[in-house]
């Protein structure tokens, strides 16, 4: 068996470890130098107000919306820092490489860490910064902490990277931009966000009926497919096997899904989970004069062909306007029938509530 294999019980160290865990033994130099590097702390130190902003991807190109984002999390009781990297853009993107790679692993310096690490935005660039991150102490010290490491999108590229060099989960969950600070406020979003980041054991389920009975448990893991598909071959996509994979994307037809999809099968990762679970697929019921009935269920349906596994649908998370929060790179356990399906996640940071609350968060400033 290779040495790379992520399995439930190494992953399990990796989340709960503190910075002595275990790495992973073929993930590259990065990695291999985290492996000799010890915490700064014995005990690092959580700034339970924080949240710390990160704009690795696209530029936030409206004022305003990104100032409402801000000044909602700061009246629901948080510091906000970084503040000037959502102001930055240089082309298509939230700052040149180096600007948004230090909003990364300027965080090394410190001697504490912000609860939250939020990302401002999706688009597309943080692949750019994969190879530059310093993964051997960043990993530990946000591990220690407890940070919590929220995004989706094109920063699927961020946190899976985490994931395979330094076994750090996040949370796929709302950004500062298009939730935070978008024109109305989502209740179920919002609601969704302070129970999963506040606690233990969170429960998601839809009513959607599935086409298998199922119940199992593994390593929720993925993101956006176009994202986690682009990574295949490289270092920075987890080897997880035995886990359960999630996936969702937006602005994509259907037979380009099957395309990412396939290659996900091609190179033996469908197969090696335990379970697929499927999100919002925004735009992928869009067809054209050449698909001539060829559609988002037909594609769901020869991936079921391919697969010994079952394929859930129905995962209330994409780019949509009410989204749940998943723990990413955590245990959980599914149960899958009929009349719905529901998830059950663990083992991932928790954090006090410190006086979060919906009303605060949907309060008008």
């Amino acid at each position: 068996m290779p040495t790379n294999i992520m399995t439930r019980r190494k992953l399990l160290q990796y989340g709960l470890g503190t910075a002595g865990a275990m790495l992973l033994q073929a993930c590259g130099t990065a990695l291999q130098r985290s492996a000799t590097v010890k915490p700064a702390h014995s005990t690092m130190p959580l700034q339970t107000q924080e949240i710390a902003l990160l704009a690795c991807s696209g530029t936030l190109p409206n004022a305003l919306q990104r100032q409402h984002g801000v000044e909602r999390l700061q009246q629901a009781g948080f510091n906000i820092s970084n503040r000037s990297a959502i102001d930055r853009q240089y082309q298509r993107f939230a700052g040149t490489d180096q600007e948004r790679l230090q909003d990364l692993n300027h965080l090394t310096q410190r001697q504490d860490m912000p609860r939250m690490l939020l990302a401002g935005r999706g688009g597309y660039g943080a692949c750019r910064l994969l190879p530059y991150i310093d993964y051997a102490r960043l990993c530990p010290m946000l591990k220690e902490a407890g940070t919590q490491i929220m995004g989706y999108s094109d920063f699927t590229a961020i946190q899976l990277a985490l994931l395979a060099k330094g076994g750090v989960g996040s949370f796929a969950g709302p950004m500062l931009y298009s939730d935070f600070g978008g024109r109305k406020l989502s209740p179920m979003t919002m609601q969704h966000f302070i129970q999963a980041t506040t606690t233990e054991n969170w429960t998601v389920s839809t009513p959607t009926p599935q086409a298998s009975t199922a119940t199992g448990e593994g390593i929720f893991w993925g993101g956006n497919l176009s994202v986690l598909s682009s990574l295949v071959g490289s270092p920075y996509l987890p080897d997880i096997r035995g886990g359960l994979l999630f996936l969702e994307d937006v602005g994509e037809q259907p037979y380009r899904l099957e395309r990412m999809l396939q290659q996900l099968y091609l190179a033996g990762i469908l197969q090696r989970q335990k379970a697929i679970f499927l999100g919002d697929f925004a735009m992928g019921r869009i067809v054209d004069a050449y698909d001539a009935g060829y559609t988002l269920d037909t594609v769901i349906a020869q991936i079921r062909s391919q697969l010994n596994i079952p394929v859930f649908t129905g995962i209330p998370f994409g780019h949509i306007h009410d989204k749940t929060t998943l723990p990413l790179g955590y245990p959980a356990r599914f149960t899958a029938n009929e009349t719905g399906l529901s998830l059950t996640f663990s083992h991932y940071p928790v954090q006090p509530a410190s006086g979060l609350t919906l009303e605060r968060l949907l309060t008008e400033s």
